[in-house]
């Protein structure tokens, strides 16, 4: 099955980095969920949780707003700050 390579990044640097069959964040117009071979998109993310599911389960992060950008099954967030996770 394919997978999603997910990067996280904040201010202070990298906070998580793996694979993921599905991403879920919420955008300044509206949640998101990004699967393997999505198109290809750049957009601005909501104060909120980030989901990350992968085959070991998943993880949840709060984050302060940032960034969200999907190219060839690689999705990059970048935000100012976590709340954590």
């Amino acid at each position: 099955m394919a997978q999603l390579e997910v990067e996280l990044v904040a201010a202070n640097g990298k906070i998580w980095e793996g694979s993921a069959r599905q991403v879920s964040a919420r955008g300044v117009e509206g949640d998101l969920g990004i699967l393997p071979g999505h198109v290809p998109m750049l957009t601005a993310l909501a104060e909120g949780e980030i989901r990350i599911d992968g085959d070991g389960g998943g993880k949840t992060i709060e984050v302060e707003g940032g960034f969200l950008s999907v190219d060839r099954d690689r999705v990059t967030i970048v935000t100012d700050s976590v709340k954590h996770s």
